[in-house]
């Protein structure tokens, strides 16, 4: 076989793999063969009524893949996804992945196809990076017919009112062509249509595209194209789809484009594909009904969000997960120490020429200037209520003064770090950052804005903290509450003749204002739906309420006054209400705290109601 530098190239190597038969991965991952529908060897398409003939079966964790922000060089976030979903196999454990089809303008261009790399790829690559089955040729149709029925609308007299000037709707192609992005049209004859400006964009940019993958059902699909504007009128009114007789030929288009593709890992793991909005200037994420399917076919659900987490996994929280009604569980965010030290802006990096001698020597101080840029993911991730894993990304070449600096950002911020060699040794080189995800989603999320990181050496016991920022209380050595504490935490649950995963710690926190005060009761109460929610997930015998903040979410203050540290019933649930105030605390450290309001714990099950 041909090498590139003394490694196979990506093509030689998804050349050379053993392609399962579809249906036996689909068996496997429970999608029944009913609803596959055979492209051949190497994809099939699944219909949308499939989510629903699996409803039945258990929903897997739901794990986005996000990265800071990216840089020419690319941090591997496919890559990674593919690996990790491999890694899970390593570790007895399935996966599926879902992830975006690429666009043939970056697979010509320098970036190249988006199937992965290395060993952690999605093949056939080349079926894969080129056309597929056709879903974004038949998203471009979809978009241009629209196109040609607004121009043929302004000839024939345009009743809806369009101000010719105000025309937003353009034409697409998924191809990279410079000399289309503003051009006239109309030009000729009187038959030829109405002269104006207008121009091409690329179809992953399309609305079309977008619509596509958050649609839930072609129902849905049908009403969102109906509300696509396509101008304005002169008294800037907008015009849409539906107005002009658009959407259900739109739709018609797509009636095949809906169904996700089914393709699989070079280790025979599933991938779903399925569309492929931009993440700088779209959504940036695969579809909901790919989601939808996946999460009934493994323990874990991967998908990559595009770009970094201050744009595609922010779109995932606020756009995707909204739609969806799908909670993640974690976010992996992916560093390599080359992205770092590129934001440390000590180094001038271009596309497709070498990299500055000075980038490749260890550097352990640009490293952390550049961290600031993980910080701040790190933060991003965190205020949307979910706990991040950092994968290092490793390269040959890598120094471990670089690599330990990344895993010192991740443990500031309480997170999980694990260095992935994915792209040379495929699942095996993922495992550890497999584990470390595994471990994080022990603790389900509730929907909404909260914090559930599971305590260390405790990965059963949920530790909760709500808040609006990244921030978390710490105890009084200036440690994370959650990696300080959990170990006794283990030992204190274990003391008392509990299963782990039979207790829950609720510690509501607001991160403190900027004027330093405390948080209002209103504020607290706010937070007893989260907090509903994720009891009803794990479904305690013992849920202890630590923190006047916590308990002002499920009792009035004359009942916290009575209550504290005493056993209490309430709603067929068993309480233990943990509240000390700020000057004993001042006096106390909070591992001891926990130790004595624990012993209190075996009362529980016969205490009084509230």
């Amino acid at each position: 076989m041909t090498t590139t530098g003394g490694f196979p190239s990506d093509l030689e190597i998804a050349s050379g793999a053993t392609i399962r038969p579809l249906t036996d991965i689909a068996g496997e991952a429970g999608i029944p063969l009913e609803y596959l529908e055979l492209y051949g060897t190497g994809v099939a398409k699944v219909q949308l009524e499939a989510a629903e003939a699996m409803a039945d079966r258990p929903r897997g964790r739901y794990v986005v893949v996000t990265a800071i922000t990216p840089t020419p060089l690319g941090e591997g976030k496919t890559t990674t996804t593919v690996g990790l979903g491999q890694a899970f196999g390593h570790i007895g454990r399935t996966a599926t992945i879902a992830i975006r089809q690429p666009s043939m303008g970056p697979t010509f261009g320098i970036k190249g196809g988006a199937a992965g790399g290395g060993y952690s790829q999605v093949v056939p690559m080349d079926l894969f990076n080129l056309h597929l089955t056709g879903d974004m040729h038949a998203v471009t149709a979809a978009h241009n017919l629209c196109a040609a029925m607004l121009d043929a609308h302004l000839y024939h007299g345009n009743e809806a009112g369009f101000d010719i000037h105000n025309i937003t709707w353009r034409r697409v192609l998924d191809v990279n062509d410079r000399a289309l992005r503003n051009i006239t049209i109309g030009l000729g004859g009187r038959l030829d249509g109405i002269p104006r400006e207008s121009g091409f964009d690329i179809t992953a940019a399309s609305e079309v595209m977008a619509t596509l993958a958050l649609c839930t059902s072609m129902d849905d699909l049908r009403a969102r194209l109906g509300r696509i504007v396509l101008g304005y009128t002169s008294g800037g009114e907008p015009v849409t789809a539906e107005d002009i007789g658009a959407a259900g030929s739109m739709a018609v288009l797509l009636r095949e484009a809906i169904k996700p593709n089914l393709m699989q890992t070079l280790e025979g793991s599933p991938a779903l594909v399925h569309t492929g909005p931009f993440g700088n200037i779209a959504t940036g994420n695969s579809s909901i009904v790919a989601d939808q399917i996946g999460i009934g076919t493994s323990e874990f659900l991967l998908t990559e969000a595009g770009f970094g987490a201050d744009m595609g996994a922010e779109r995932f929280f606020n756009i995707k997960c909204r739609y969806s009604g799908v909670s993640p569980d974690a976010a992996v965010i992916v560093a390599t120490v080359r992205g770092l030290k590129a934001h440390s802006g000590k180094h001038r990096i271009v596309a497709g020429r070498p990299l500055p001698p000075a980038l490749l020597e260890a550097n352990p101080d640009e490293v952390h200037a550049g961290g600031d840029n993980l910080r701040k993911q790190l933060e991003n991730v965190r205020l949307h209520g979910v706990s991040p894993v950092v994968a290092v990304n490793t390269f040959p070449g890598d120094h471990e003064a670089d690599l330990a600096a990344i895993a010192e950002i991740a443990a500031e911020y309480g997170a999980r770090s694990a260095r992935c060699t994915h792209f040379a040794q495929g699942g095996a080189g993922a495992a550890e950052l497999a584990e470390a995800v595994k471990g994080c989603t022990r603790c389900r999320l509730a929907q909404g804005r909260t914090n559930a990181v599971p305590g260390e050496g405790a990965p059963d016991a949920a530790v909760m903290f709500i808040g609006e920022g990244p921030g978390y209380h710490e105890d009084q050595q200036g440690r994370p509450f959650v990696g300080a504490a959990g170990q006794l935490l283990d030992e204190l649950i274990e003391g008392i003749g509990l299963r782990r995963q039979e207790v829950f710690i609720a510690n509501v926190l607001k991160c403190r204002p900027p004027e330093n005060r405390d948080p209002a009761p209103d504020e607290a109460e706010a937070c007893r739906p989260y907090l509903d929610r994720q009891i009803d997930l794990i479904d305690p015998k013992v849920i202890v309420l630590l923190g006047r903040h916590a308990l002002q979410a499920h009792f009035s203050d004359a009942q916290i006054s009575r209550a504290r540290g005493v056993p209490r019933r309430r709603d067929g649930r068993t309480f233990l209400p943990v509240y000390h105030p700020a000057a004993a605390l001042r006096q106390l450290r909070l591992r001891d705290v926990l130790r004595s309001d624990f012993a209190l714990i075996p009362k529980l099950l016969e205490g009084p109601a509230i």
